[in-house]
């Protein structure tokens, strides 16, 4: 990767301190939808989505703002193939969070069971279809079920959030935005936060291929808390 450019908060805005549980929790539901597979339900949505970011102050708003003008200017068939391209062909830009320290590894199985029991607590069914470190099914239970447990889980992994988005930069996605967005709920990297995410940067994901199925869950068990004017996650 090119150097880190660790991203700030420029004058002007607004902090994550000062975000409202309501703003955050919208900007956390928006980016859930906007972080999985871009399919037409969710395309049909930018318009309403757009509207409801119209209320989350800057930078969160705005930036949802701009990845909606982005994903209107590309054809549903573009915004697929640039999500499958950048999300799933590309391991500095994995959408699981633990897969940045631990590949696929056995130690990921232990760090995966983190969130499995995060949701457990919360009464969350777990299913089989999706791991649950993925950034949308955190966002989408910060959002809707548990905002102070998703927020510990996010705060936790604010390294790997901020990796993620320096990933985006460095690509030139318009996926950018969106993890600009939820940067902007988090708090600030601290001198510790930077120096994991040079570690991280450096060694990359290990390799070991493990089965890491009893650790997976279903996003679509969650029931959602739906925002107005804004449908399902799938």
């Amino acid at each position: 990767m090119s150097p880190l450019r660790l991203g700030k908060r420029g004058p002007g805005t607004t902090s994550a301190e000062h975000l409202s549980e309501q703003q955050r929790r919208i900007v956390w539901r928006l980016a859930a939808l906007l972080l999985d597979y871009p399919t037409g339900q969710t395309l049909n949505l930018l318009e309403e989505m757009a509207a409801a970011a119209g209320s989350v102050p800057a930078p969160a708003g705005p930036a949802l703002v701009s990845f909606v003008d982005d994903a209107r200017r590309m054809s549903p068939m573009d915004l697929a193939a640039h999500y499958v391209e950048t999300f799933d062909l590309r391991r500095r830009s994995c959408l699981h969070l633990t897969y940045y320290a631990y590949g696929d590894t056995r130690k990921r199985g232990m760090a995966l069971l983190r969130f499995k029991h995060a949701y457990k607590a919360a009464g969350v069914t777990l299913g089989d279809h999706e791991l649950p470190d993925h950034l949308a099914v955190v966002l989408e239970f910060a959002a809707t079920v548990d905002p102070a447990s998703g927020r510990r889980l996010l705060v936790e992994y604010r390294p790997v959030v901020e990796l993620l988005r320096l990933s985006l930069v460095e690509g030139g996605s318009p996926y950018t935005h969106v993890l600009d967005a939820v940067s902007a709920t988090l708090p600030d990297l601290g001198t510790a936060d930077r120096r994991r995410i040079a570690e991280l940067a450096a060694q990359g994901p290990p390799e070991e291929e493990v089965g890491l199925e009893p650790f997976a869950m279903d996003p679509l068990a969650m029931e959602p808390t739906t925002q107005p004017g804004i449908g399902g996650r799938r």
